[in-house]
């Protein structure tokens, strides 16, 4: 009599099995909308810049030290530049690479960069330079030389 009931035990062990799978399946399934793994990927930055002068002459050059400084990392964020000069006259460029076009896109291949201003004008100059991410995340940073001519 004990055969039969350790027989039947044994039968029923796959049948158990396979509840605990489909009872595991179906609550994995059915978590709702609110309950998701959220990832994220989009981390706002600020923007760090060393002192500049105040005054800068015509023809001369000024350096700009920009970091940008993450809240999270994310290894696939890009960051761009653009700039636009609204009073009096010079231009920017990335390093030793040409000027930038106001108001174009540029990519930023790293995040400590140097930027140099030239001066191509004798009287007070204002400009604005705009850091976004590929996110969408955007700082805007304004700058004004004095004419020391």
């Amino acid at each position: 009599m004990i055969g039969i009931f350790n027989k039947f035990r044994i039968g029923l062990l796959p049948i158990y099995v396979m509840l605990a799978i489909f009872t595991a399946s179906v609550s994995l399934v059915s978590r709702s909308k609110d309950d998701e793994l959220e990832i994220q990927n989009d981390f706002p930055f600020e923007v760090k810049v060393m002192p500049v002068p105040k005054d800068v002459a015509n023809g001369q050059t000024v350096e700009m030290r920009f970091t940008i400084q993450r809240n999270g990392n994310y290894s696939n964020t890009q960051y761009f530049i653009r700039y636009f000069q609204f009073d009096g006259q010079g231009t920017l460029r990335y390093y030793d690479e040409a000027p930038y076009v106001p108001n174009d896109l540029y990519p930023l291949p790293t995040e400590e960069f140097r930027l140099y201003y030239t001066s191509a004008s004798a009287v007070s100059q204002s400009f604005e330079v705009w850091i976004s991410d590929s996110f969408g995340n955007e700082k805007q940073l304004s700058f004004e030389f004095n004419s020391s001519d």
